[in-house]
């Protein structure tokens, strides 16, 4: 096979892989918070507690993923386009 063969084959794979995983799990972690929903803060003597709400999911601790908020905004450009 010829590297640009192997080029184009290996970035199918990884969007074919991208797009089964958008479609699988449309969310993910939200990064601010890693997941959790909310700030972890240290008091005084350095034992974790619970910070503020996240303001960037609104303390899901989900995002939609890339992807998939392209594949949605398409699906509504087209549906509305056809009525």
């Amino acid at each position: 096979m010829t590297p640009i063969a192997l080029v184009i084959a290996s970035l199918l794979a990884v969007t074919l892989g991208y797009a089964g995983m958008c479609a699988a799990a449309p969310f993910g972690p939200c990064r601010k918070c890693r997941g959790w929903g909310f700030e972890l803060k240290t008091d005084r003597k350095g034992q974790l507690k619970r910070g503020k709400n996240c303001r960037r999911c609104k303390a899901t601790g989900r995002r939609i993923r890339i992807g998939r908020w392209i594949f949605n905004r398409a699906q509504r450009l087209y549906r509305d386009g056809t009525r």
